[in-house]
């Protein structure tokens, strides 16, 4: 497993919309995502995202991509696989 790769600021938030697109729930989000990120990191990209309405909180736990307001960024190649393994 790839940890705590050095990510571009565009590759830590593609990875964050990544994993609440496929999880939800913020604490899965997190759980998923600590393997490759810092905390910090994931708290400071969803934050961002809730602030700027790509992200949106939908409950107490529970986050969703604004696909209805922006649509996802592509997933890099780079990304795929980390993606798929969380």
């Amino acid at each position: 497993m790839i940890f705590m790769t050095e990510f571009s600021t565009t590759e830590k938030t593609i990875l964050v919309q990544y994993g609440i697109k496929k999880y939800e729930n913020e604490e899965t989000v997190f759980e998923k995502l600590k393997t490759v990120m810092s905390e910090k990191d994931i708290q400071r990209n969803i934050d961002t995202l809730i602030a700027t309405q790509i992200v949106r909180r939908i409950g107490p736990e529970v986050l969703q991509n604004n696909e209805s307001h922006t649509e996802l960024p592509d997933l890099p190649d780079n990304l795929k696989s980390i993606i798929e393994n969380l």
